[in-house]
């Protein structure tokens, strides 16, 4: 399946990562280019360069990340025919159906291909994976991507109506998956092309409970046991670490000093303007140019710079102290203290349906159990019964002696 060389090459089929909920498969091809909100790209610049590599757009505007492909990406980035079956869902179908190396599976339902690949993944080159699809059109389509991913060898597909025509193998597969709108109208079918020598097992996607009702009634009629329906969803949960809150009391009391500081600035700069008008006014007077004057000169320009110094550490400090009250933040003695914050995504990933499991038992399991009694085995049954019954009857003749006496002892029987 797909490329298993280091680098890219033209042809191949890569996934571009954009973001976590954004992923898409392209083909290599030289001379074209791929454009996003992340930015250009030509796919020439992308030919040689390692799977997983993070490549920065022509343009400056982001970056991508180009992925090999695998069952998983596969699932997130392919183009939707219909509706899919996702990975909690395969996951769980594939364990409980008992899927591995070497194992031949039966899917009805090929659709978009999203169980497909991860189920020919699993069985590999030693097993097969029969899939059948109604729709001509979606059939072609799953055909071709199969032959180029290079699943022709372990897939085979054909167009059919399983539900009227059956299935194409009988006696064959260790497992059936039924993603149809009545699987109840293809478990006899399924139990044809089942084995008989060993365990088989089946499963029947449906959306809807009444579905469901009609499938489990099927498959007590056609003698399938350990009949289970299962919903499997995932619900994604964003956890953070956050720095701790810090206490109302230690908050307040920031709060008082920001604003005590706030008013001790406010009063220096009413009295740096009430300085000025005064310079303003003497300068105005003309006021003698002597020693003394141009040593008060000198002290007042002394002191609106020492002023301005105030003013400008009394600042720093109120910035640091407002950006100490930010909500989320931490003092720097509790930076190391942070608090584990769980939310969860509002959407769910999967979808609302119920997988239906049952279990047919080896054909030589149910004649044993199923089987009419002979004479023979009755009357070795009959003697058995007798023996017993003699046993019971000689335990009360029993006798006890007890001080050179003989004492009958009298047993109560059942």
């Amino acid at each position: 399946m797909w490329s298993t060389a280091r680098t890219i090459a033209a042809n191949d089929l890569v996934i571009i990562w954009l973001t976590r909920d954004l992923v898409q498969p392209l083909y290599i091809s030289p001379g074209k280019e791929f454009n996003s909100k992340f930015g250009n790209y030509r796919h020439s610049d992308l030919i040689g360069l390692p799977y997983g590599s993070k490549v920065g757009s022509r343009n400056g505007r982001g970056f991508i990340h180009v992925l090999r492909p695998t069952p998983e990406l596969w699932t997130m980035a392919l183009p939707h025919r219909t509706q899919i079956l996702y990975l909690a869902d395969i996951a769980f179908i594939t364990s409980w159906l008992d899927i591995k190396s070497g194992s031949r599976v039966i899917e009805a339902g090929t659709g978009s291909g999203s169980f497909t690949h991860s189920t020919a993944r699993t069985v590999g080159p030693k097993g097969h994976l029969w899939s059948y699809e109604f729709h001509e059109a979606r059939c072609t389509k799953a055909r071709e991507e199969f032959e180029c991913h290079g699943m022709a060898d372990i897939v085979t597909l054909t167009h059919r109506n399983v539900c009227k025509d059956g299935f194409t193998v009988e006696d064959t597969v260790d497992a059936v998956f039924l993603d149809l709108p009545a699987p109840w109208d293809a478990v006899e079918h399924a139990k044809k092309a089942l084995r008989k020598d060993r365990l088989t097992r089946i499963c029947c996607f449906s959306p809807c409970m009444e579905q469901v009702l009609r499938t489990v009634s099927a498959l007590n009629d056609a003698g399938f046991t350990d009949i289970t329906m299962y919903e499997t969803l995932i619900r994604p949960q964003d956890v953070t670490a956050i720095p701790k809150p810090q206490s109302v009391a230690s908050v307040g009391e920031r709060l008082k000093q920001a604003e005590k500081k706030r008013e001790e600035k406010r009063q220096r700069q009413i009295a740096d303007a009430n300085n000025k008008k005064r310079k303003r006014g003497d300068a105005d007077s003309g006021p003698p140019a002597s020693e003394g004057g141009e040593g008060k000169r000198v002290r007042t320009e002394s002191t609106g710079a020492q002023d301005r110094d105030s003013v400008i550490v009394a600042e720093a400090a109120q910035e640091s102290t407002d950006r100490a009250v930010q909500p989320g933040d931490a003092d720097v003695d509790t930076a190391e203290e942070t608090v584990v914050v769980s939310k969860t995504f509002p959407e769910v990933r999967g979808h609302t349906s119920y997988l239906t499991f049952a279990c047919l038992l080896p054909a030589s399991l149910i004649a044993r159990a199923t089987a009419v009694p002979t004479e023979e085995s009755i009357s070795v049954e009959t003697r058995a019964t007798e023996e017993t019954n003699n046993a019971r009857t000689a335990a009360p003749q029993a006798l006890e002696i007890v001080a050179g006496e003989d004492v009958e002892m009298t047993l109560s029987a059942e």
